[in-house]
């Protein structure tokens, strides 16, 4: 017990103190995450909208999410993360307090796509924060913890959201809202005076005079085909953000509080277990075989969803994707940021969120429509079957990155 204690100490050594300042952001934004869990269900309980109406405007998210990322690594390589993430968080909070307002297909389609747009600059600039702020013997370790920050913010968001959609779904935006808001104010107390200790040459010039061991992100072949399978991944297991709800509600008639608690587990076993779990892996195995160990956990998750067992067994498939997540994400970042140069840290975490906000665009519709015309078993086993086919693109692509 005490070599499993000082095992735990040790996951956590040697961070920076901004790095805990930055999953200190991070945890107060995500125990705000109470809309987008519960959007699918808010969308078809409270407004009527059809699944296709519901697929097409997760689209919207996504389609937003994907020009946030782009413009949120390019902001970043031109004005520096902390002045991006600060706006970022500053123009949600009148976005998430209106948004219960726009109750029509037609007017929350567009609203939608504009609040992913501006959260999602948040993404590329926080990662490369992450990078900037970090040991760099220690940065996958920083990146897990964020994550961390994350999940138990997640853990926290979508169990209070449960608790308030069971009153109004209009408490969940506005306390979406207040995250962050809360988010800001500390970011910007903490980090407004504090230089990153692996700053680039050109950071907050208008020009990025790109030196010759610089590459341009989108037009690195390996970098592309690494986010090809980073988008297939994602499109599997965002599934848990908008179908998978749907599921727990429809097929297994589960209240809106259980399945913010199922949801919340994640989030719980995450905080858990991801920070020594990383700091075990990535000092006995390499990236590649983490990576692919990880996205086979995802889809054992899902092909276990058509299994006829009780809810013990849902929270079992929640744990187990909850553990592929543990093993890819992280890797996932460390792998993108290492590609990069100081110079275009911005640009290639941006492709790197977009291959997840591309995700977004394809995998609500695809999602509802294969479970609206075809049922639920056939999307789990459809999600299993790319993630198995996602880990075979992995262990190619990273042999030769690596």
């Amino acid at each position: 017990m005490k070599r499993f204690f000082n095992l735990y100490i040790d996951a956590y050594r040697g961070l920076s103190a901004e790095a805990w300042f930055l999953a200190l952001v991070m945890l107060i934004n995500r125990m705000g995450s109470m809309v987008i869990p519960f959007m699918s269900m808010y969308m078809s309980a409270e407004l009527y909208f059809s699944k296709s109406q519901i697929g097409i405007i997760l689209g919207c998210f996504g389609l937003g999410s994907v020009c946030g990322s782009w413009l949120g690594g390019w902001l970043t390589d031109r004005l520096g993360s902390f002045k991006v993430q600060a706006a970022s968080l500053i123009m949600v909070v009148p976005l998430f307090l209106i948004l219960p307002q726009f109750r029509t297909f037609e007017s929350l389609a567009p609203m939608i796509f504009i609040l992913a747009m501006i959260a999602d600059t948040f993404r590329p600039a926080n990662s490369v924060s992450v990078a900037r702020y970090a040991k760099p013997e220690n940065l996958t370790k920083a990146y897990s913890l964020n994550r961390m920050a994350v999940n138990l913010g997640f853990s926290i968001g979508p169990a209070l959201g449960g608790f308030l959609a069971m009153f109004s779904y209009d408490w969940i935006f506005y306390g979406n809202a207040l995250a962050a808001l809360l988010a800001v104010i500390v970011f910007i107390v903490v980090f407004a005076k504090r230089q990153p200790r692996n700053a680039p040459i050109t950071l907050n010039k208008k020009e990025i005079n790109l030196t010759t061991k610089d590459r341009n992100a989108y037009l690195d072949p390996q970098f592309v085909i690494f986010n090809i399978c980073c988008c297939l991944f994602s499109m599997a297991f965002f599934q848990l953000l908008s179908t998978l709800p749907l599921f727990y509600k429809e097929a297994k008639e589960m209240s809106e509080g259980s399945i913010g608690l199922i949801l919340g587990f994640s989030g719980f076993v995450i905080v858990l277990f991801e920070m020594i779990l990383v700091h075990i892996m990535e000092h006995r195995f390499t990236p590649r075989f983490v990576m692919i160990a990880g996205t086979l956990f995802a889809a054992l998750s899902y092909f276990m969803l058509n299994m006829p067992f009780g809810i013990a067994w849902l929270y079992l498939s929640m744990f187990m994707l909850s553990l592929g997540e543990m093993l890819t994400l992280p890797f996932m970042a460390t792998i993108t940021i290492k590609r990069a140069t100081l110079n275009t840290q911005g640009a290639y975490m941006g492709f790197n969120s977009l291959a997840f906000a591309a995700a977004n665009i394809f995998s609500p519709y695809l999602g509802t429509s294969l479970a609206e015309n075809y049922g639920y078993p056939t999307l789990w086993y459809s999600a299993g079957l790319v993630l198995v086919v996602t880990a075979i693109g992995f262990s190619w692509i990273i042999k030769k990155m690596v």
